[in-house]
């Protein structure tokens, strides 16, 4: 199967080790950092299918050669989004969590967009502590100007939907830049933050299907509180969220808009403009029934031609090959799923790279 060149907006690079990503945050915190800072609802069978050790004491993740071979390159990935994972959000001690930012970020920009990255293929975001948004848009406006940089991310765990007022200082930063804002799920209902369910999930699959009810709040949350009217060129990424869930979700927002609409007069358009405009989605976890068609209807209501963007997820447990991806959906949406629409994004030039995106066996059988 002859893969379309490929713009990945989810991939997850790691730190080779403890000690490597505590030489980048800044002392004294750099001291009480851990990596078991994220305990909870953690994959219980196997957390990481490709987060295994396979040179020396590099794991697949940590190596920017292999991920750029073994995945990139093997599946014709022209360029990969790079989301680092520090689920700094629900970490009680503020300054600590700004601090892991910075040294997450000086340790992307460092190894990974500047030191193993000769063809401009990684790109990189900024990692922000929502707890605290003057610190996020010090941060953001601190590594903007790094021509690999191309967004801005943080967890979906909060303690406050993302509409509200109090974080406008990051969405300034973010239209000042130009940056995508995105949304990551992980530290729901851990740390400090609030459960995104009924109380708390008694399991990880409970957990785990259910990370899209935080999405749902923030979603709606941006729209009603006019995000989108006092920041209009601001897009927000929803990576790895789920998709079969948008349409209806903002078909009822906007039957209670036709109703209620003296509540929120700020809301100049109606809930579907505000997303088709502002709102992007991402292909990783892509629910896929029996009979596809049902998903392809929900994919037509979702204006996925427009508003979705390919993620494999790479390289965590859930990892989707673009070549499952390609079976699963219309013909008609593979070169704007793919490509297209994560480049207008990101304003990526075409690179043209002629790999060969071999047919091969997909990771997922790893």
């Amino acid at each position: 199967m002859k893969l379309p060149q490929i713009i990945d907006t989810d991939i997850h690079p790691m730190p080779k080790s403890e000690d490597e990503i505590k030489s980048y945050i800044p002392m004294p915190y750099r001291r009480r950092y851990t990596f078991d800072s994220y305990k909870y609802y953690s994959q219980p069978v196997q957390e990481s299918r490709l987060d295994v050790k396979i040179s020396g004491n590099d794991w697949i993740a940590s190596n920017p050669d292999i991920v750029m071979e073994e995945h990139m390159d093997r599946y014709n990935v022209e360029y990969g989004i790079l989301l680092p994972r520090a689920f700094v959000s629900s970490n009680p001690f503020i300054d600590m969590a700004n601090n892991i930012c910075i040294g997450f970020n000086d340790w992307l920009m460092d190894k990974w967009l500047e030191k193993n990255n000769k063809q401009g293929r990684f790109k990189g975001s900024i990692l922000v502590n929502p707890q605290d948004p003057i610190a996020a848009a010090k941060e953001i406006e601190r590594c903007a100007n790094h021509p690999h940089m191309v967004q801005v991310m943080v967890d979906s765990g909060s303690r406050a939907p993302f509409g509200h007022r109090q974080f406008y200082p990051i969405y300034e930063m973010c239209e000042k830049y130009d940056l995508p804002f995105a949304l990551h799920p992980g530290t729901d209902g851990v740390g400090i933050n609030d459960s995104n369910t009924l109380g708390y999930p008694a399991s990880f699959i409970e957990y785990h299907t259910l990370l899209c009810t935080g999405y749902m709040s923030h979603l709606v949350s941006f729209i009603t509180e006019g995000v989108f009217e006092r920041f209009p060129r601001l897009k927000v990424v929803l990576v790895e969220g789920g998709v079969s869930w948008i349409p209806p979700v903002l078909w009822r927002l906007d039957a209670e808009y036709k109703a209620l609409r003296e509540e929120v007069p700020w809301m100049k358009k109606r809930p579907f403009e505000y997303f088709t405009e502002n709102v992007r989605v991402t292909t990783q976890p892509l629910e896929v029934p029996d009979n596809k068609q049902h998903m392809w209807t929900m994919l037509e209501a979702l204006d996925a031609q427009n508003t979705l963007m390919f993620s494999s997820d790479y390289s965590h447990w859930d990892f989707d090959a673009p070549d499952y991806i390609m079976r699963s959906i219309p013909k008609h949406l593979i070169d704007p799923v793919f490509s297209e629409t994560a480049r207008r994004l990101y304003k990526l030039p075409n690179k043209d790279l002629n790999l060969e995106g071999e047919k091969s066996e997909t990771l997922q059988s790893l």
